[in-house]
């Protein structure tokens, strides 16, 4: 099961690497011999792209890890970390951005006015947009496929691609088609392109985070996990749930009642259908430790 879900996940992500790789050179090409700055800063982020994929690929290869005797709970929180640390290369990459931005529009005004873009800037732009559209579907859909935290966090990186370069199409074509004294719109698009960045880096370092501090699975999952519990024939008022993410899986801590003339036998076979029922909605890679009260 874990094999067969890391080979899914790593195809993924070793596409991506390839396309970004190949992009991140166009982009970088186009924008240098376009004279975009806004290219260049485009071509920059896809840079922290296929080095993420890296990173990706090493964290699901350690999360598809059996259980050891120092992790007995599996190695899925590496998928998190990973998650955080894509984030976390979002935010310095919408910084540096940013920064390259305001410099730019500081030196037109100075001793270094920008010059008017190339057409191959905007074909890179329109490019990069159509390729990261696509990784962002597939990406997406195979995250939730697989339920990997880290693939998700990756397609919302492909998504925040194709923010930027729209972004950079508008100020390359604003800069080409409205005459030297809109050259300043392709700075300004470098600028427009870090705020969709930081936007989506925090949405990725706060799911990260939640889960890294064992926040609870949302209302409506826990609502139906006792609702699984309470259908279990033997089973009666099931409370004191306690729930939590550990990467792909999911940790379920559930007190149960039991009729109080059962033996010990037909009280531990209530609770192995309830760990089944579990297993059968959610995995079988699911964590379950289920306590029984008389009732």
């Amino acid at each position: 099961m874990k094999t067969d879900r890391f080979t899914k996940a790593n195809r993924v992500v070793w596409i991506g690497f390839l396309a970004n790789l190949l992009l991140t050179l166009f982009k970088l090409f186009a924008g240098i011999f376009g004279r975009s700055a806004a290219m260049i800063a485009d071509a920059i982020h896809s840079i922290s792209d296929f080095m993420t994929d890296l990173v990706i690929a090493g964290s699901l290869k350690v999360a598809a890890r059996p259980r050891d005797g120092n992790h007995k709970y599996g190695h899925g929180k590496v998928e998190t970390l990973a998650a955080a640390f894509v984030g976390g290369v979002l935010l310095l990459v919408g910084v540096g951005i940013l920064y390259s931005g305001i410099i730019n529009i500081i030196g037109h005004f100075g001793d270094h006015p920008l010059h008017r873009p190339g057409m191959i800037a905007l074909y890179a732009a329109v490019l990069s947009i159509g390729i990261k559209e696509v990784l962002f579907r597939y990406t997406i859909h195979a995250g939730k496929k697989v339920n990997s935290t880290v693939l998700v966090a990756n397609a919302w990186h492909h998504r925040s691609d194709v923010y930027s370069s729209l972004a950079t199409l508008a100020g390359i074509a604003g800069a080409i088609f409205l005459g030297n004294q809109w050259v300043i719109l392709d700075p300004i698009a470098a600028i427009l392109v870090s705020f969709f960045i930081f936007k989506v880096a925090v949405m990725i370092v706060r799911e990260a985070l939640l889960e890294l501090i064992e926040t609870s699975l949302p209302s409506a999952k826990e609502r139906e996990i006792i609702q699984i519990a309470g259908d279990v024939k033997g089973v009666h008022n099931p409370h004191d749930l306690k729930t939590r993410k550990i990467g792909s899986n999911i940790a379920i801590d559930m007190h149960i009642q039991v009729k109080h003339d059962l033996n010990v036998k037909e009280a531990h076979d209530i609770t192995v259908e309830l760990e089944k029922c579990l297993r059968d909605k959610y995995g079988d890679d699911t964590h379950i430790s289920v306590h029984t009260e008389p009732l």
